[in-house]
């Protein structure tokens, strides 16, 4: 029974830090339709500001989040200006998407590797490797402090979401960007706006994930596949859906690793993202497609 809890405990501690690296994710679909494949890229350029804040003085990772945040979001807005903004309303903007951030993803690679060679790093605070001991469970502290300031952080943007006039906006452009303009919405700056926000929180996640995993920047093609499959399980575009999926697959993918072998737990993402766009395409939360 206690094997059972830890890995529950394991679980949910990583599945908050994933719900959270696919937040940003979701939410740039969710609102300009731009399938981000460069978003895991930019997670590592997160973890990389946190990274040498940390080495070169000393600041703790969770304090740098913010820094890091707003350097990732500034750098959103710059990339969506050069990249997106002008292909906005063209009837395969989502299909251009795809190569446009694939060739980003590539560039943000090379440029991270260039500067800081493909050498997996971490973070190391003192709680990145303690641990709280109930009887016979641990919970890892860098984990569950990760977990917990994800957990806020998506609340904090839900709440965002759904009671403020910008957030208003942003839930109008994602239902429907044609409307929302017609009311009075300008749509280009919530976009940007929106883009910026889902950088931001890839530089949040970052600043987690530099101390919670080690990283380099060729490690992006193993979270892609891994976000790909919560934010397409939970629904494109649904961040509750994101949260839900990011929580489910990590305490399966947990006991995988534990009871069959950890080379098999990341294939629970990748089973899972197979099985549900067999199965129900639009994912858990996602709207169905109408047929024209």
């Amino acid at each position: 029974m206690s094997e059972i809890i830890q890995v529950t405990i394991l679980g949910l501690a990583l599945g908050g830090v994933i719900a959270l690296m696919g937040s940003g994710l979701s939410l740039v679909f969710g609102v300009m339709r731009i399938v981000n494949l460069a978003h895991p890229s930019l997670i590592i350029a997160g973890a990389y500001v946190t990274y040498w804040g940390f080495k070169l003085w000393g600041v703790d990772p969770i304090v740098m989040l913010p820094v890091a945040s707003l350097i990732m979001a500034a750098i959103g807005v710059l990339i969506y200006r050069l990249m997106f903004a002008r292909e906005a309303k063209s009837a395969r903007y989502s299909e251009m998407t795809v190569l446009l951030t694939f060739a980003l993803a590539m560039m943000v690679e090379g440029l991270l590797g260039g500067l800081f060679t493909n050498t997996q790093r971490v973070t190391s605070p003192d709680y990145a490797t303690a641990a709280f001991f109930i009887g016979d469970v641990f919970v890892p502290k860098g984990q569950l402090y990760a977990g917990i300031v994800s957990i806020v952080i998506i609340a904090s943007l839900s709440l965002f979401l759904k009671y403020s006039r910008l957030g208003y906006a942003i839930r109008a452009t994602t239902q429907n960007r044609d409307a929302a303009e017609l009311l009075g919405v300008n749509v280009n700056f919530i976009s940007v706006l929106a883009f910026a926000i889902g950088i931001g929180l890839a530089g949040a996640a970052g600043s987690l994930v530099s101390f919670v995993f080690s990283f380099f920047p060729a490690k992006q093609w193993e979270w892609i596949a891994m976000l790909m499959s919560v934010v397409v399980l939970g629904g494109m575009g649904s961040i509750l859906g994101t949260v839900i999926a990011a929580f489910s697959l990590s305490i399966i993918a947990a006991f995988v690793g534990t009871w069959v072998g950890a080379t098999w737990s990341t294939m629970t993402f990748f089973l899972a993202l197979f099985v549900i766009l067999l199965v129900r395409p639009q994912g858990l939360f996602g709207e169905k497609p109408e047929l024209a």
